[in-house]
Protein backbone atom coordinates (compact mmCIF):
# COMPACT_ATOMS: atom_id res chain seq x y z
CA UNK A 1 0.00 0.00 0.00
CA UNK A 2 2.96 2.33 0.56
CA UNK A 3 3.97 1.76 -3.06
CA UNK A 4 0.44 2.46 -4.30
CA UNK A 5 0.24 5.63 -2.20
CA UNK A 6 3.65 6.74 -3.47
CA UNK A 7 2.41 7.09 -7.06
CA UNK A 8 0.09 10.07 -6.35
CA UNK A 9 2.82 11.71 -4.28
CA UNK A 10 5.52 11.24 -6.92
CA UNK A 11 3.23 12.42 -9.70
CA UNK A 12 2.13 15.53 -7.82
CA UNK A 13 5.74 16.33 -6.86
CA UNK A 14 6.55 16.37 -10.56
CA UNK A 15 3.39 18.10 -11.79
CA UNK A 16 3.02 20.64 -8.99
CA UNK A 17 6.34 22.32 -9.73
CA UNK A 18 6.25 21.70 -13.51
CA UNK A 19 9.34 19.49 -13.38
CA UNK A 20 8.03 17.52 -16.37
CA UNK A 21 5.00 17.62 -18.65
CA UNK A 22 2.24 15.05 -17.90
CA UNK A 23 2.56 13.17 -21.20
CA UNK A 24 6.30 12.63 -20.66
CA UNK A 25 5.75 11.61 -17.04
CA UNK A 26 3.20 8.97 -18.07
CA UNK A 27 5.41 7.69 -20.90
CA UNK A 28 8.51 7.39 -18.71
CA UNK A 29 6.42 5.72 -16.00
CA UNK A 30 5.09 3.14 -18.48
CA UNK A 31 8.53 2.49 -20.03
CA UNK A 32 10.35 2.10 -16.69
CA UNK A 33 7.56 -0.11 -15.33
CA UNK A 34 7.73 -2.27 -18.46
CA UNK A 35 11.50 -2.63 -18.07
CA UNK A 36 11.41 -3.75 -14.43
CA UNK A 37 8.45 -6.10 -14.96
CA UNK A 38 10.07 -7.46 -18.11
CA UNK A 39 13.22 -8.32 -16.14
CA UNK A 40 11.11 -10.10 -13.51
CA UNK A 41 9.16 -12.27 -15.97
CA UNK A 42 11.72 -12.82 -18.74
CA UNK A 43 13.09 -16.13 -17.34
CA UNK A 44 9.54 -17.50 -17.19
CA UNK A 45 8.71 -16.25 -20.68
CA UNK A 46 11.82 -17.91 -22.11
CA UNK A 47 10.76 -21.28 -20.73
CA UNK A 48 6.95 -21.12 -20.82
CA UNK A 49 6.21 -18.54 -23.48
CA UNK A 50 4.57 -15.13 -23.36
CA UNK A 51 0.90 -14.70 -22.29
CA UNK A 52 -1.83 -13.99 -24.82
CA UNK A 53 -2.49 -10.30 -25.36
CA UNK A 54 -5.73 -8.81 -24.03
CA UNK A 55 -5.95 -5.46 -25.80
CA UNK A 56 -8.81 -4.36 -23.55
CA UNK A 57 -6.47 -4.58 -20.56
CA UNK A 58 -3.69 -2.81 -22.45
CA UNK A 59 -6.08 0.01 -23.36
CA UNK A 60 -7.37 0.40 -19.79
CA UNK A 61 -3.84 0.45 -18.35
CA UNK A 62 -2.76 3.04 -20.91
CA UNK A 63 -5.85 5.20 -20.24
CA UNK A 64 -5.27 5.06 -16.48
CA UNK A 65 -1.61 6.11 -16.80
CA UNK A 66 -2.32 9.05 -19.11
CA UNK A 67 -5.42 10.37 -17.31
CA UNK A 68 -3.70 10.00 -13.91
CA UNK A 69 -0.76 12.19 -14.96
CA UNK A 70 -2.88 14.93 -16.52
CA UNK A 71 -5.24 14.98 -13.52
CA UNK A 72 -2.42 15.68 -11.07
CA UNK A 73 -1.54 18.90 -12.86
CA UNK A 74 -4.30 20.56 -10.82
CA UNK A 75 -5.22 18.21 -7.93
CA UNK A 76 -3.66 17.84 -4.50
CA UNK A 77 -2.28 14.43 -3.54
CA UNK A 78 -5.02 13.52 -1.05
CA UNK A 79 -7.93 14.77 -3.16
CA UNK A 80 -6.69 12.98 -6.26
CA UNK A 81 -6.11 9.72 -4.40
CA UNK A 82 -9.58 9.83 -2.84
CA UNK A 83 -11.31 10.47 -6.19
CA UNK A 84 -9.24 7.75 -7.85
CA UNK A 85 -9.81 5.20 -5.11
CA UNK A 86 -13.52 5.96 -4.84
CA UNK A 87 -13.99 5.66 -8.61
CA UNK A 88 -12.07 2.37 -8.69
CA UNK A 89 -14.16 0.65 -6.03
CA UNK A 90 -17.47 2.11 -7.21
CA UNK A 91 -16.67 0.82 -10.71
CA UNK A 92 -16.01 -2.64 -9.34
CA UNK A 93 -19.21 -2.58 -7.28
CA UNK A 94 -21.20 -1.44 -10.32
CA UNK A 95 -19.90 -4.38 -12.33
CA UNK A 96 -20.74 -6.74 -9.45
CA UNK A 97 -24.30 -5.40 -9.48
CA UNK A 98 -24.48 -5.85 -13.25
CA UNK A 99 -23.38 -9.46 -12.75
CA UNK A 100 -26.26 -9.87 -10.27
CA UNK A 101 -24.02 -10.65 -7.33
CA UNK A 102 -25.78 -10.57 -3.93
CA UNK A 103 -25.49 -7.49 -1.69
CA UNK A 104 -27.05 -7.10 1.78
CA UNK A 105 -29.11 -3.97 2.48
CA UNK A 106 -26.34 -2.37 4.55
CA UNK A 107 -23.98 -2.67 1.58
CA UNK A 108 -26.30 -0.40 -0.38
CA UNK A 109 -26.31 2.05 2.53
CA UNK A 110 -22.52 2.05 2.55
CA UNK A 111 -22.34 2.63 -1.21
CA UNK A 112 -24.85 5.51 -0.93
CA UNK A 113 -22.73 7.14 1.79
CA UNK A 114 -19.56 6.71 -0.29
CA UNK A 115 -21.22 8.24 -3.38
CA UNK A 116 -22.48 11.16 -1.28
CA UNK A 117 -18.96 11.75 0.00
CA UNK A 118 -17.53 11.87 -3.52
CA UNK A 119 -20.29 14.21 -4.71
CA UNK A 120 -19.63 16.53 -1.75
CA UNK A 121 -15.88 16.51 -2.49
CA UNK A 122 -16.28 17.71 -6.08
CA UNK A 123 -19.34 19.96 -5.54
CA UNK A 124 -18.74 23.65 -6.43
CA UNK A 125 -17.31 25.77 -3.64
CA UNK A 126 -14.26 27.68 -2.49
CA UNK A 127 -12.35 24.53 -1.55
CA UNK A 128 -13.66 22.31 -4.35
CA UNK A 129 -10.99 20.66 -6.54
CA UNK A 130 -10.45 21.73 -10.12
CA UNK A 131 -13.40 20.21 -12.07
CA UNK A 132 -11.31 19.18 -15.08
CA UNK A 133 -8.73 17.50 -12.86
CA UNK A 134 -11.47 15.78 -10.85
CA UNK A 135 -13.14 14.51 -14.05
CA UNK A 136 -9.84 13.21 -15.43
CA UNK A 137 -9.07 11.43 -12.15
CA UNK A 138 -12.54 9.88 -11.98
CA UNK A 139 -12.04 8.58 -15.53
CA UNK A 140 -8.63 7.24 -14.49
CA UNK A 141 -10.34 5.42 -11.60
CA UNK A 142 -12.89 3.85 -13.95
CA UNK A 143 -10.05 2.74 -16.22
CA UNK A 144 -8.06 1.21 -13.34
CA UNK A 145 -11.15 -0.47 -11.90
CA UNK A 146 -11.92 -1.95 -15.32
CA UNK A 147 -8.31 -3.08 -15.68
CA UNK A 148 -8.45 -4.78 -12.28
CA UNK A 149 -11.68 -6.58 -13.22
CA UNK A 150 -10.18 -7.76 -16.51
CA UNK A 151 -7.28 -9.23 -14.55
CA UNK A 152 -9.48 -11.30 -12.21
CA UNK A 153 -9.34 -14.33 -14.49
CA UNK A 154 -5.62 -14.06 -15.25
CA UNK A 155 -3.75 -17.32 -14.82
CA UNK A 156 -0.46 -15.40 -14.58
CA UNK A 157 -1.23 -11.91 -13.17
CA UNK A 158 2.40 -10.74 -13.03
CA UNK A 159 3.13 -12.00 -16.55
CA UNK A 160 -0.03 -10.42 -17.91
CA UNK A 161 0.80 -7.13 -16.20
CA UNK A 162 4.29 -7.13 -17.73
CA UNK A 163 2.75 -7.87 -21.12
CA UNK A 164 0.27 -5.02 -20.72
CA UNK A 165 2.96 -2.55 -19.70
CA UNK A 166 5.16 -3.50 -22.66
CA UNK A 167 2.31 -3.11 -25.14
CA UNK A 168 1.23 0.19 -23.59
CA UNK A 169 4.66 1.68 -24.34
CA UNK A 170 4.01 2.58 -28.02
CA UNK A 171 0.60 4.03 -27.08
CA UNK A 172 2.17 6.24 -24.42
CA UNK A 173 4.93 7.34 -26.82
CA UNK A 174 2.20 8.26 -29.30
CA UNK A 175 0.60 10.57 -26.73
CA UNK A 176 3.98 12.18 -26.02
CA UNK A 177 4.43 12.84 -29.73
CA UNK A 178 0.95 14.36 -29.90
CA UNK A 179 1.85 16.74 -27.04
CA UNK A 180 5.37 17.33 -28.31
CA UNK A 181 4.81 21.08 -28.25
CA UNK A 182 4.37 20.89 -24.46
CA UNK A 183 7.55 18.88 -23.92
CA UNK A 184 9.36 19.91 -20.75
CA UNK A 185 11.89 17.77 -18.91
CA UNK A 186 14.12 18.24 -15.89
CA UNK A 187 16.36 15.69 -14.25
CA UNK A 188 14.21 15.77 -11.11
CA UNK A 189 11.06 15.19 -13.15
CA UNK A 190 12.60 12.25 -14.98
CA UNK A 191 13.82 10.69 -11.71
CA UNK A 192 10.36 11.05 -10.18
CA UNK A 193 8.75 9.42 -13.24
CA UNK A 194 11.25 6.55 -13.27
CA UNK A 195 10.76 5.98 -9.54
CA UNK A 196 6.99 5.93 -10.04
CA UNK A 197 7.24 3.45 -12.90
CA UNK A 198 10.02 1.13 -11.79
CA UNK A 199 9.58 1.11 -8.00
CA UNK A 200 6.06 2.23 -7.04
CA UNK A 201 4.40 0.58 -10.06
CA UNK A 202 6.67 -2.24 -11.28
CA UNK A 203 8.05 -3.58 -7.99
CA UNK A 204 4.95 -2.45 -6.10
CA UNK A 205 2.68 -4.55 -8.33
CA UNK A 206 5.03 -7.54 -7.98
CA UNK A 207 4.83 -7.36 -4.18
CA UNK A 208 1.04 -6.87 -4.33
CA UNK A 209 0.51 -9.95 -6.47
CA UNK A 210 2.60 -11.98 -4.02
CA UNK A 211 0.45 -10.69 -1.15
CA UNK A 212 -2.79 -11.46 -2.99
CA UNK A 213 -2.09 -15.18 -2.70
CA UNK A 214 -2.98 -14.98 1.01
CA UNK A 215 -5.91 -12.56 0.80
CA UNK A 216 -9.55 -12.95 -0.13
CA UNK A 217 -10.95 -10.43 -2.62
CA UNK A 218 -12.79 -8.57 0.14
CA UNK A 219 -9.75 -8.36 2.40
CA UNK A 220 -7.64 -7.21 -0.54
CA UNK A 221 -10.14 -4.43 -1.23
CA UNK A 222 -10.37 -3.51 2.46
CA UNK A 223 -6.64 -3.13 2.90
CA UNK A 224 -6.61 -0.62 0.05
CA UNK A 225 -8.71 1.71 2.21
CA UNK A 226 -5.39 2.90 3.63
CA UNK A 227 -4.09 4.23 0.28
CA UNK A 228 -5.86 7.64 0.20
CA UNK A 229 -5.01 8.24 3.87
CA UNK A 230 -1.32 7.44 3.36
CA UNK A 231 -1.23 9.57 0.21
CA UNK A 232 -2.90 12.53 1.94
CA UNK A 233 -0.44 12.47 4.83
CA UNK A 234 2.42 12.15 2.34
CA UNK A 235 1.19 15.32 0.65
CA UNK A 236 1.16 17.11 4.00
CA UNK A 237 4.64 15.92 5.00
CA UNK A 238 6.48 16.31 1.69
CA UNK A 239 4.51 19.00 -0.17
CA UNK A 240 3.08 21.04 2.73
CA UNK A 241 -0.45 20.52 1.41
CA UNK A 242 -3.37 21.47 3.60
CA UNK A 243 -5.99 18.93 4.71
CA UNK A 244 -9.26 20.83 4.33
CA UNK A 245 -12.48 20.22 6.23
CA UNK A 246 -14.11 19.22 2.93
CA UNK A 247 -11.45 16.57 2.32
CA UNK A 248 -11.77 15.24 5.89
CA UNK A 249 -15.57 14.97 5.70
CA UNK A 250 -15.45 13.44 2.21
CA UNK A 251 -12.75 10.95 3.21
CA UNK A 252 -14.75 9.85 6.24
CA UNK A 253 -17.88 9.35 4.13
CA UNK A 254 -16.16 7.61 1.20
CA UNK A 255 -13.85 5.34 3.19
CA UNK A 256 -16.45 4.65 5.89
CA UNK A 257 -19.15 3.89 3.33
CA UNK A 258 -16.94 1.56 1.34
CA UNK A 259 -15.70 -0.15 4.52
CA UNK A 260 -19.33 -0.76 5.54
CA UNK A 261 -20.18 -2.19 2.12
CA UNK A 262 -17.11 -4.42 2.14
CA UNK A 263 -17.78 -5.70 5.66
CA UNK A 264 -21.29 -6.73 4.65
CA UNK A 265 -19.94 -8.31 1.49
CA UNK A 266 -17.39 -10.28 3.54
CA UNK A 267 -20.17 -11.76 5.67
CA UNK A 268 -22.09 -12.77 2.58
CA UNK A 269 -19.01 -14.43 1.03
CA UNK A 270 -18.56 -16.54 4.17
CA UNK A 271 -22.17 -17.75 3.97
CA UNK A 272 -22.44 -18.04 0.19
CA UNK A 273 -19.00 -18.25 -1.41
CA UNK A 274 -19.01 -16.78 -4.90
CA UNK A 275 -16.81 -18.22 -7.68
CA UNK A 276 -13.80 -16.13 -8.53
CA UNK A 277 -13.88 -13.98 -5.38
CA UNK A 278 -11.22 -15.83 -3.46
Amino acid sequence: MLAFAANPLLCRMAMGTAEIDPASFATIRVVSGALILGILVMPRWLTHGRPTVDWRAVTMLFAYMILFAFAYVSLSVGTGALILFGAVLLTMFAVAVARRERFPAWSWVGLAVACTGLVYLVAPGVTAPDPVGALLMAAAGVAWGSYSLLGQAAADPLGDTANNFLLAVPLAIGVSLFFLGDLHLSWRGVVLAVTSGAVASGLGYAVWYAALAGLTATRAATVQLSVPVIAAFGGVLFLSEQITLRLLVSSTAVLGGIALALSQRAGLEESYPAPGLE
